[in-house]
């Protein structure tokens, strides 16, 4: 593994972290058996969101690269090729742990010219996966984002948000706090194959009615919904189902999405387990990383309709998030609303 494009002195992009900060442990315990983490010391925690970005939001905090949660189909695995990192088995088992995020955090919320924006969290890799229960980074974060009466949402498909949950409460009484899971199906055999590290979608949806018992409102990002292996009518009407049980504030759909570094990875895993299904992808996605308009709006019109019929309904730009829309030029109130994504 090289780290030399993020050390200072290098024709790479800006420095993250001096090679000598960096401390690689391997844990032998069953919780982290075959896990390697990479700990540093991080330059800076607020990173502006790309500006083509479809994203709803302006800035994210990562304490983690890397996700042992292993989804096949994760969008953020080409990320770990800038750390010369491999970004299968590599993304899945070498976790980079900023160490320092909290009190990184804390000292770029304090800066003048910090104006107090929405940040977002969970929206690269996820920071409630396994690591987190070891290194105990959220705690501080939010801690972080309360004094400061910050804004701020979390994305997750890990039930280790649950412990967090009287600091998540501490801060929604001085800011706005958005919470979202995601919960793309509730087959348990496709669970197990596709996000082999997660909690199983049970877990999650009752992390969803945890949440919402306290005050919290969480809405459910469904996603991915996976063609022709989790978006048939019987498999999208139980997975909602299941979301309204849960109590969430909305459910809102969102289509496989196959990135450069998830494509290969997922199309591998997709000719082991289901080969018959790779031509029929071939053709899906002939003409890039997203699955066909029509596609995405008849699963976007049949999740709609299902969240109708059982009292929830799609999240509203910014709602699940709760950022406030921007102001349309005229003054006259909130810009057009459209699905949340993150892409």
């Amino acid at each position: 593994m090289r780290w030399e494009n993020l050390t200072e002195g290098s024709a790479g992009p800006a420095a993250l972290f001096g090679a000598d900060a960096v401390v690689t442990r391997t844990i032998d315990t069953p919780e982290f058996r075959g896990i390697t983490f990479h700990e540093v010391r991080a330059r800076s925690i607020v990173n502006r969101v790309p500006g083509a970005s479809r994203m709803p939001f302006e800035w994210t905090v990562n304490p983690y690269r890397g996700c042992s949660h292993a989804c096949v189909y994760c969008f953020a695995r080409k990320t770990h090729s800038y750390l010369d990192l491999d970004t299968g088995l590599g993304f899945d088992s070498q976790i980079v742990v900023k160490t320092n995020a909290p009190e990184l955090l804390r000292r770029e919320l304090g800066s003048p010219r910090w104006t107090g924006a929405h940040i977002a969290m969970g929206t690269n890799v996820d920071c409630y996966q396994r690591a987190e229960g070891r290194y105990r980074l959220m705690p501080g974060i939010i801690e972080a984002l309360r004094d400061r009466a910050n804004p701020f949402s979390i994305l997750t498909k890990g039930t280790l948000i649950l412990r967090d949950l009287p600091l998540l409460r501490e801060a929604a009484r001085v800011t706005e706090v958005g919470i979202s899971v995601s919960v793309g199906f509730t087959d348990t055999g496709l669970w197990r194959t596709v996000e082999p590290g997660t909690p199983s979608p049970a877990a999650r949806l009752g992390a969803v009615r945890a949440l919402t018992d306290a005050g919290i409102e969480c809405g459910v990002l469904m996603a991915p919904v996976i063609p022709f292996l989790g978006d048939s009518p019987e498999q999208l009407r139980a997975t909602v189902r299941a979301v309204a049980e849960a109590g969430a504030t909305s459910v809102t759909p969102l289509v496989l999405h196959l990135r450069p570094g998830a494509r290969e990875w997922f199309t591998a895993w997709l000719g082991a387990h289901h080969p018959h299904l790779v031509p029929r992808y071939e053709r899906m996605y002939a003409g890039g990383s997203y699955a066909p308009t029509w596609y995405q709006r008849r699963i976007t019109r049949q999740v709609h309709e299902l969240a109708a019929e059982f009292g929830i309904g799609p999240a509203r730009r910014g709602e699940a998030r709760k950022v406030v829309a921007p102001e349309r030029p005229d003054g006259s109130g909130p810009a057009g609303a459209t699905q949340l994504s993150l892409l």
